[in-house]
């Protein structure tokens, strides 16, 4: 497994006072630092050493985000007014429910 194809985040924690380095495969793991490169490449290391342990004891990785295959499809559960409110604004704009779901999450 490639650790370049996983999903990383540097953010600001007011908490901490420091940036911190996250990785959504894996996360349990975290790096703090004060500079915001360094907890890029501190959660970087981190992951390669993790996916080297994991190697090591034949574990298997977790598969990268980037690398998954989407359907384009799932399904939401939304309250019953909420979903008659969104079937009626479809109808208001000539579109299908599907549609006006999809511009309205992409939006």
């Amino acid at each position: 497994m490639n650790a370049d194809h996983y999903t990383y985040r540097v953010r600001w924690s007011a908490e901490d006072d420091e940036f911190v380095g996250t990785v959504a495969e894996f996360p349990s793991l975290s790096w703090l630092a004060e500079d915001q490169a360094e907890a890029f490449q501190g959660i970087r290391d981190l992951v390669a050493e993790v996916l080297d342990d994991m190697r090591d004891s034949g574990e298997m990785p977790p598969e990268a985000l980037a690398d998954r295959s989407y359907s384009g499809k799932f399904m939401v559960r939304v309250p019953p007014e909420v979903h008659r409110r969104l079937a009626i604004d479809a109808a208001e704009q000539q579109v299908s429910l599907n549609r006006l779901a999809a511009s309205r999450l992409a939006g």
